[in-house]
């Protein structure tokens, strides 16, 4: 027993450690890139037309004030390079942590090639990058993983809680694909309110970092505290109202990685449970868009759903901290699940 608590303290001291040296590193690195983002004008462009076609005149009314401010974008380029850091320096295993920091840089690659073309644009509504470009780019990224968590790490079956593990041999390199591109893309889409999606990560990373805790799982536990550590750096900054916005650079790194970690610790089947709001985002935005292309007739006012409410009248910060209040809850019984069903 007194071995077992030595083991469990030394694994807390050192997930503790990697994650307040992750805060501090990107403390360090946030008046650099202010300076930068500021001098050379990282402004994000307002976007004038949605994904069907039409003018988004609610959501431009929504975040008038915003683009007048002119905020910067980029900033997930802080905590991209604080992650990266302090792993490679401190916590770098080939098991448990090369592929989420592989997903991270991927995703923010792909983020930062998107936040360079729009902020960069000629503001007559260019949003950066094409959603097909996009889209062919993070699955690139995913097979390339799941080929790695196939041939090199092993792993051939998916655990379903309170069920048994089945088995699924290479046909698990495009499941994996598929939950990248998902999670990349649901993280993306609820990247819209002041603190929204930073809060709804950092909630997320913490509870798969107890289930990898539990699994023994002691580098991947700690890279997943490193990004939350980042993570409250950046929302020091990026609560309402936000001195600058972390970008598609950071949305689809942090979105990317999210999913390689359920893979890891064999959770896929929490992920949308932990991720539920990530979920209604997506699923809000899916839905309108199939309404509108099928029925001609829009189900919300305005989608993601995070901007119905707003559109109903909700205050910004009334619809951000009751999403993560919800986060919160799906990330305690996440963990419940995981302890109860088989995966830990």
């Amino acid at each position: 027993m007194d071995k077992l608590l030595t083991n469990l303290t030394h694994e807390l001291t050192g997930t503790f450690l990697l994650s307040l040296g992750a805060f501090l590193l990107a403390m360090l690195f946030t008046p650099i890139y202010t300076f930068i983002a500021y001098r050379y004008k990282f402004w994000k462009k307002q976007r004038t037309t949605s994904t069907t076609g039409e003018m988004l005149q609610i959501f431009n009314k929504l975040h008038a004030d915003k683009f007048k401010r002119n905020i910067p974008t980029m900033a997930g380029v802080i905590f991209v390079l604080a992650i990266t850091i302090v792993t490679l320096a401190f916590n770098m295993n080939r098991g448990q942590t090369w592929l989420p920091l592989a997903a991270l840089i991927g995703g923010a690659f792909v983020g930062l090639l998107d936040d360079i073309i729009n902020v960069r644009g000629n503001g007559n509504g260019v949003a950066g990058l094409r959603s097909s470009l996009k889209f062919v780019m993070i699955s690139a990224i995913g097979l390339g993983l799941g080929w790695f968590f196939f041939t090199k790490l092993g792993f051939t079956a998916v655990h379903v809680p309170f069920l048994n593990d089945y088995t699924l041999g290479w046909l698990i390199i495009p499941l994996f694909a598929f939950v990248v591109v998902a999670t990349s893309n649901a993280v993306n889409i609820s990247d819209g309110l002041d603190g929204l999606a930073g809060g709804l990560l950092s909630i997320s990373y913490g509870a798969f970092g107890v289930i990898a805790l539990f699994q023994s799982q002691t580098f991947l536990a700690g890279f997943c505290f490193t990004v939350v550590g980042a993570l409250l750096s950046y929302l020091w900054f990026n609560i309402y109202p936000a001195r600058f916005f972390m970008g598609d650079v950071g949305s689809f790194a942090l979105g990317t990685s999210l999913g390689v970690v359920a893979m890891l610790t064999n959770t896929l089947f929490l992920l949308p449970i932990i991720g539920l709001v990530f979920v209604a985002e997506a699923g809000s935005s899916l839905i309108q868009i199939l309404s509108k292309r099928i029925f001609k007739r829009k189900i919300f006012i305005s989608a993601p759903v995070h901007q119905h409410l707003q559109a109903t009248g909700w205050p910004e910060t009334k619809v951000t901290m009751r999403f993560w209040v919800i986060g919160y809850v799906m990330a305690f019984i996440g963990v419940f699940l995981a302890l109860a069903g088989g995966n830990i």
